[in-house]
């Protein structure tokens, strides 16, 4: 599946038979509750989807920040937005898409057909894309999710995954380094995670790059595109030839999804460790490396 759509082909699609669905995922960490950003202007016809609640489960700190939700719990949010079998789903927020690229994992978990708005809402404006105000609510949806179609790591795999693929961190350089920690109980990283900021995926504009900018950003830390020769030792070897040797995390979750995104981008598979450094901080028993490299 595509990952991305620019300005101009949304355009195009939304006056088509049967446009999109549009989804706004205005969050940040800083001010969670994007209802207020949403309501004060946002893409015609989209509905506003809460990150906290519609894109997370809720448990213990051990469970980490933004647990990933049940099916029917994303079922029943999905249909809440108007979702019917066979739509196609675009997300946006208010740029990078850091917080879109969460809907956009959950919902290719749940075999949707899903793309980014490249750029998000400023891209839109700067285009001359009209905006609307207020809340939309749409009539209920009927859509039936599938579930489990994006790789999955937990906290052990993460823990071991640096003795057999990359593993990448994908919060600021001050929280890997242990520098900085102002949510979760511990400062650090995983030992042996490579750092690898979400925020150089995009442009200053809030864009991705190219995606042979990309290549090139993650075969530096190690990530490339699965080619026939290594699948075919992987296939010798009695492992999954499609497994993905890497896997990302962040501070809950959110950002890594981003990540996953770029790497899709640049033809690279990952797995998305969910409970990421909010569940991994948590569990007392679990190692923590500081420092600019990735420790043993």
């Amino acid at each position: 599946m595509t990952v991305l759509i620019d300005v101009a082909q949304l355009t195009h699609e939304l006056a088509g038979e049967r446009p999109p669905r549009l989804l706004d995922v205005r969050w940040v960490l800083t001010k969670p509750d994007g209802r207020e950003d949403h309501a004060a202007g946002h893409i015609p016809g989209a509905v506003y989807v809460d990150l906290d609640t519609d894109l997370a489960a809720h448990g213990e700190p051990e469970d980490g920040r933004h647990p990933l939700p049940t099916r029917e719990a994303f079922e029943a949010a999905a249909r809440r937005w108007g979702l019917q079998g066979g739509d196609a789903v675009v997300v946006y927020d208010h740029g990078p898409a850091f917080a879109a690229a969460r809907a956009w994992w959950l919902l290719r978990h749940a075999g949707v057909d899903v793309r980014i708005l490249d750029g998000g809402l400023e891209a839109w404006i700067a285009a001359g894309g009209a905006v609307e105000a207020g809340a939309v609510t749409p009539p209920p949806g009927a859509i039936t999710l599938d579930w489990d179609r994006m790789p999955v790591v937990d906290a052990d795999g993460a823990g071991t995954w640096p003795s057999h693929g990359t593993l990448l961190d994908a919060r600021v350089g001050e929280r890997y380094r242990g520098e900085v920690e102002p949510v979760d109980p511990a400062a650090g990283h995983i030992p042996g995670a490579i750092n690898a900021p979400t925020a150089a995926n995009v442009h200053p504009d809030g864009t991705f790059l190219h995606s042979d900018d990309l290549v090139v950003r993650f075969a530096a830390m190690g990530c490339w595109a699965d080619s026939g020769a290594v699948a075919g030792r992987a296939a010798e070897s009695g492992s999954d030839p499609n497994a993905p040797k890497v896997a990302v995390y962040c501070g809950s979750g959110v950002t890594a999804a981003h990540q996953i995104a770029a790497l899709e981008i640049a033809g690279i598979p990952a797995a998305l460790y969910p409970g990421s450094w909010s569940q991994w901080s948590n569990q007392a028993h679990r190692p923590v490396a500081t420092g600019a490299e990735p420790g043993a």
